[in-house]
């Protein structure tokens, strides 16, 4: 092996380990988070997910000049076809991150509208509502949403994709241990 190979082989492992561990992890906590209704959080997983996410391109990058164009051999071309695959996955839970952020700032916004706007302020013959028995609310209000009923779809699909995506990459990873 050359100097160049070995080269070559040190910076696509590095990108892998670099990249792909803090892009999993972040995928892999966003559910956590949405369910929590933790804006701020969520987009800065989807800011993590969208930069290292385009870092992963270094890998393949560099393992395109390793296989020294052998794209006959087939544990090589599979490896490439589930990394594109999985950055597809990725471009799907990236778009989700951002969906269920945006609902839970519309969901933030309708929570913090007071109650007392939607409330009829008298009754017919000029009388404010009486309160409702047993803790329920008066007949005018709105019940809102917790966090952990926003962005439900998107929570579950991020939790399903980003599964499938670490499997894809542990399935990249025998296949290259295998093959070498």
């Amino acid at each position: 092996m050359s100097t160049t190979d070995r080269l070559l082989l040190f910076l696509h492992i590095g990108f892998a380990i670099f990249t792909l561990g803090p892009l999993t992890a972040a995928t892999m906590a966003s559910p956590r988070y949405i369910r929590k209704g933790d804006v701020v959080v969520l987009r800065y997983l989807t800011r993590i997910t969208r930069i290292y996410g385009l870092s992963t391109l270094g890998i393949f990058l560099f393992g395109l000049f390793l296989a020294k164009g052998r794209f006959d051999q087939m544990w090589l071309t599979a490896s490439m076809t589930l990394f594109l695959v999985a950055l597809v996955l990725l471009l799907l839970v990236e778009r989700d991150q951002r969906k269920a952020a945006h609902a839970l700032e519309v969901a933030a916004a309708e929570a913090r509208r007071p109650v007392e706007a939607e409330r009829p302020e008298s009754g017919p013959a000029g009388e404010r509502p009486a309160p409702a028995e047993g803790g329920q609310k008066p007949a005018g209000a709105v019940a809102t949403a917790t966090f952990e009923d926003v962005a439900q779809v998107e929570r579950g699909r991020i939790a399903a994709i980003s599964g499938v995506v670490a499997l894809l990459w542990l399935v990249i990873l025998v296949l290259m241990i295998w093959n070498s």
